[in-house]
């Protein structure tokens, strides 16, 4: 059966480095992975790509691409048989990070032909209008999807990740809005709710740290506080790996959380580092949904 190649010609690495897909292309055929390549042309049609290949009943799609590009094509191809190949070649990269893949993507191309298949389970946001959607990373509502909401596209072209502190800089002068959570652990008031499948978050730093991509469960993370800059601390304890004893951080393992505003004030949505829409919205998980390319380590 063949297989394909889903790549973003205007992710990061590879607008920067448009040798990168032919040189990956030699690397996976040196592997035995033998692809035909298929270019997205604008936002959905990766996502279009994999239903065309699930259709057309490809063995395997790699996607080259950030996480972006691979939660389309992951919703074009949840709840089929088909594989998933993770090529690193966006800013954040953070499903290859969490799989040990890493964020060189030549590297990963060359280590493709010992990747074993996993069955995990998907997240999958459900918002009170509008059509549902798979997220394989994380979900995240208020503080950090404003901030994603805020980056300067152009900035984001030219700094990467970068970008992302510059917006998040500006978002700590404003006081927040709040959103309610609602799950099997009770009610909370908070202005950051995380629904996380991995542990690294933006694929630096770690939020939610128990959680595992063979876990049916999400790991949610809640901060509590309407001025932003008590996300310094929080930032502090995250990064000595003491936020989850913090007062006004909660973590758990649930199912399913109901998320809606607490005071008529918009609040965004985030799926996989991609801005999705606003509250309310019910985030959960779907087991079984994905069968991925990972890692005999991972």
């Amino acid at each position: 059966m063949t297989s394909y190649l889903i790549f973003n010609p205007i992710a990061g690495k590879l607008r920067r480095n448009p040798g990168l897909i032919p040189a990956a292309l030699e690397t996976l055929r040196a592997q035995n992975v033998s692809v035909e390549l298929l270019p997205t042309t604008g936002p959905g049609s990766a996502a279009e790509l994999a239903r065309r290949c699930v259709r057309e009943g490809a063995a395997a799609v790699y996607v080259a691409g950030g996480d972006g590009t691979i939660n389309e094509v992951v919703n074009g191809m949840a709840g089929s048989q088909m594989l998933l190949g993770v090529l690193p070649g966006g800013t954040a990269n953070c499903l290859a990070v969490e799989l040990g893949i890493g964020t060189d993507l030549l590297r990963a191309a060359k280590a493709a032909g010992s990747w074993k298949p996993q069955r995990i389970a998907l997240g999958l946001c459900t918002p009170a209008t509008g059509a549902s959607r798979y997220f394989v990373a994380m979900a995240g509502a208020g503080f950090d999807a404003q901030i994603v909401r805020d980056v300067d596209k152009n900035v984001k072209k030219k700094l990467g990740k970068v970008a992302y502190w510059i917006a998040g800089f500006g978002a700590s002068l404003r006081r927040l809005p709040e959103l309610h959570v609602k799950s099997s652990e009770g009610e909370s008031k908070v202005s950051f709710a995380l629904a996380s499948r991995v542990r690294n978050y933006g694929g630096d730093l770690e939020i939610a740290k128990t959680i595992r991509l063979s876990d049916p469960k999400l790991e949610m993370v809640l901060f509590e506080g309407r001025f932003a800059v008590r996300y310094m601390k929080y930032l502090a304890g995250v990064l000595v790996n003491q936020h989850r004893g913090m007062s006004g951080v909660h973590v758990h393992l649930v199912d399913k959380l109901e998320l809606s505003a607490a005071n008529g004030q918009p609040i965004y949505l985030q799926l996989d580092g991609e801005e999705f829409g606003q509250l309310p919205a019910q985030l959960e998980i779907v087991p079984d949904a994905l069968s991925i390319l990972t890692p005999v380590a991972h």
